[in-house]
C-alpha cells in the first residue's frame, strides 16, 4: 500500500530505517522500504546491513552522484505502491504512530500531505547554531498554522504524496540545486493539488554548519531567482518571493542592493557567529536576491 523512499547520501540510516520498519510492520499493510545511496563515501556498509537485514527493504547503489531530486525520481520509479512517503536521511519520527498517521490519511481527499519538522530544544554548539535558530523559528510549525497557506511552507524531508501526483512534478525539475522545496510547493499551488498538513514531525538531525547554510540559504536564493526568470512561475505562496517582487514594482531594490553591498560583510559575520539574529537573515535575503537579479 506504502513506498517508504529514503536518499541517503554520507548518513547512517540504520536507527531511521529500523523504526519506520517496525512502526510499519505494526500497521499490518503492505509496504516497502527502497533506499537511494547518491554514491556516498561514508557509511555504506553499515547502511546495507541495516537494509538487507529487513524484510520488504532494499538499498541501490549508485554509480555516480545524481543529487537529491534525481535520486527521489528513481526511489519513485522503482516504488510498488500508489502512495509515497518520502524522508530524508537525516531525520527521526518523533511520534511511534508516525507511519500508522500517514495512513489513515490515505482515503481523504487530499493528495499530499506534510508531517513538518521538530528541533531538539537544546541548542547545539556554535558551529550549527544558525540552522538550528532558523529551523526552530521558520520551520517548527504547528500544522493548523501551516494549512492557512497550505502551499507556503512546503518541507520535502518529510511527506506523503500520491505517486501519480509526485511523477508530474517532479518527473519536470531538471535542475540540481538546493531549494528546490519552493518550486516544488509552487507547481503543486500552480497544479491545484490538495495540500494538507499534520502534526506528524520528524526531528531533524543533520544540521549543517552555520557557514554551509549560509552559502546554501544564498543557493536556494538563486533557485528562486531560476524560478521567477526561467520558469515564469506566477501561481506561489514564497514569502521571499512575493517581497523581491514588490521591491522591484516600487523600484526598492536598488536601495536594498546599496545596503547588501555596504552590510554584508558585517551581517554573515553576524549569522555565523555564536548569537545570530534570524530577522537579519531574512533581510540579507531579501538584499542578495536584488543583488543577483542585476549582478
Amino acid at each position: 500500500m506504502i513506498s517508504i523512499l529514503i536518499p541517503i547520501y554520507n548518513y547512517n540510516i540504520s536507527n531511521l530505517v529500523n523504526i519506520v520498519h517496525e512502526q510499519a510492520i505494526k500497521t499490518n499493510v503492505k509496504f516497502e522500504i527502497i533506499c537511494f545511496d547518491d554514491k556516498s563515501k561514508n557509511y555504506i556498509n553499515e547502511n546495507k546491513a541495516a537494509i538487507n537485514s529487513l524484510k520488504h527493504a532494499k538499498i541501490i547503489l549508485s554509480e555516480k552522484n545524481v543529487g537529491r531530486t534525481k535520486a527521489r525520481q528513481i526511489l519513485s520509479n522503482e516504488s510498488d505502491y500508489d502512495w509515497l512517503l518520502f524522508l530524508d536521511s537525516d531525520v527521526i519520527p518523533k511520534s511511534d504512530k508516525f507511519i500508522k498517521r500517514y495512513i489513515e490519511k490515505i482515503n481523504s481527499k487530499y493528495e499530499a500531505f506534510f508531517g513538518g519538522f521538530a528541533y531538539s530544544e537544546s541548542k547545539p554548539d556554535n558551529e550549527s547554531v544558525l540552522r538550528w535558530k532558523y529551523g526552530k523559528k521558520h520551520e517548527e510549525i504547528d500544522a493548523k498554522k501551516r494549512n492557512l497557506n497550505p502551499h507556503q511552507l512546503i518541507i520535502s524531508a518529510n511527506f506523503f504524496i500520491k505517486k501519480s501526483i509526485f511523477n508530474s512534478i517532479n518527473s519536470k525539475i531538471t535542475r540540481k540545486s538546493y531549494g528546490l522545496d519552493n518550486y516544488f510547493g509552487a507547481m503543486l499551488k500552480q497544479k491545484n493539488i490538495n495540500v494538507f498538513h499534520l502534526n506528524n514531525e520528524v526531528y531533524h538531525y543533520g544540521l549543517e554548519k552555520s557557514s554551509t547554510y549560509l552559502n546554501k540559504s544564498e543557493e536556494s536564493v538563486i533557485t528562486l531567482l531560476w524560478m521567477y526568470n526561467e520558469e515564469q512561475i506566477t501561481n506561489h505562496a514564497n514569502k521571499l518571493l512575493n517581497m523581491f517582487i514588490l521591491f522591484k514594482k516600487l523600484k526598492l531594490n536598488y536601495l536594498a542592493i546599496l545596503f547588501y553591498k555596504a552590510f554584508n560583510s558585517r551581517i554573515k559575520k553576524n549569522l555565523i557567529s555564536y548569537n545570530p539574529n534570524i530577522p537579519l537573515l531574512q533581510i540579507y535575503k531579501l538584499s542578495y536576491i536584488c543583488y543577483k537579479d542585476l549582478n
